[in-house]
């Protein structure tokens, strides 16, 4: 059975009449497939979905990010990669379920594949915490990663959460201490990192993976610091102006790449990547062998400082700073800030001899 969003009842309408048509046996007085109509509906079922899915506003792009039936990490792990060998345990607590990390193969290249898995049913996502990932899976990942780092293995990412769990359990055994380390593993791997939002990317749970050489989004992903009902609450304290959170918080995909947050956009089949599996598979697959064969002829240092300048850029403008493409360092030559403060030192000391001399020709005379 296919779920559909509020904003989809004529897209509903005219698949319900679609498969009636196609099955007109069960309808008294037809006998016989209607195929010319069949065609006219499903022509209208085209043009109602392109003219919907291109006019989306932030907070329908936010439901279709969080569509039941959308592709999760697991269905792109079982159809992306080869010989997937899943690995547990953080070495300090437990498993965390929320998250399915372990190497395989893409292309006949190893590489290890981290993914946040939300389930695919009740029982499922009861299960993997509804993608909420507890301190326990930030350290299997950590773990992961510093081993992949040894043994020069890529490293892609699929980043789909609501954000981190926020219970009692996680926060006593040290959620943002994990987030903080995860993050810094990230930015100090010197291997090549990709992580693609395929639903939600939701706050310090995602960006504790998503600190990667290249960020890439799915067209109807969202990626931003809180969820938009969380942000209303907030801001207004009313979770109904999450329309309004969500045109404030910039978290499309479109807006992100304008913002330089992300670095690529794969375009999903019309209506959403629910509706062709194999077509959204097919363009992943392109864009992670373009994006891996980009870092080949790259060396660790020269790919730890691509990422750590990317991440400096991310919200600057040429006010102070002249180059902006090696930011590593956090200083500049010929910096106009180093010549404001250094214009004015001389100012200062310039007024305080003047002073100071003024004082001693008033006491000597």
């Amino acid at each position: 059975m296919k779920n559909y969003l509020n904003f989809e009842s004529e897209i509903k309408d005219l698949e319900i009449e679609i498969e009636k048509l196609k099955d007109p046996f069960n309808q008294s007085g037809l006998s016989k497939v209607d195929t010319e109509k069949i065609s006219k509906t499903q022509e209208e079922l085209d043009e109602k979905l392109k003219l919907i899915y291109s006019n989306l506003n932030p907070w329908q792009t936010t439901m279709v990010a969080r569509h039941e039936d959308r592709p999760k990490s697991k269905f792109f792990i079982d159809n992306l990669f080869n010989d997937f060998i899943p690995l547990s345990g953080d070495r300090y607590y437990g498993e965390d379920k929320s998250v399915l990390a372990g190497f395989a193969k893409f292309n006949n290249q190893s590489v290890l594949i981290i993914g946040q898995e939300k389930g695919d049913d009740l029982d499922s996502r009861i299960e993997r915490n509804f993608g909420m990932m507890r301190p326990e899976g930030y350290r299997k990942t950590i773990r992961l990663m510093e081993l992949a780092n040894k043994f020069n293995i890529p490293i892609i990412s699929f980043i789909d959460t609501p954000g981190a769990y926020p219970g009692v359990g996680a926060e006593e055994r040290g959620q943002a201490e994990a987030i903080a380390k995860s993050i810094e593993c990230c930015m100090k791997l010197k291997v090549p990192t990709i992580a693609i939002v395929i639903g939600e990317g939701g706050s310090g749970g995602a960006i504790a993976l998503a600190s990667s050489s290249k960020v890439i989004m799915l067209e109807n992903a969202i990626y931003s610091v809180i969820s938009p009902e969380g942000c209303a609450t907030i801001l207004w304290r009313d979770p109904k102006k999450m329309l309004d959170a969500a045109k404030a918080m910039k978290l499309s995909a479109r807006d992100l790449l304008e913002l330089n947050v992300i670095d690529e956009i794969i375009d999903e089949p019309i209506g959403g990547a629910h509706r062709d599996k194999n077509l959204i598979l097919e363009s992943l697959r392109k864009s992670i062998n373009h994006n891996l064969e980009q870092f080949k002829n790259k060396s660790g240092e020269e790919i730890f400082v691509e990422r750590k300048n990317k991440f400096l850029k991310i919200g600057r403008n040429k006010g102070f700073i002249n180059d902006l493409e090696n930011l590593s360092s956090l200083k500049s030559k010929n910096n106009s800030l180093e010549l404001i403060v250094k214009n004015k030192k001389i100012i200062f000391f310039s007024i305080s001899f003047i002073l100071i001399l003024t004082t001693l020709l008033f006491i000597l005379l």
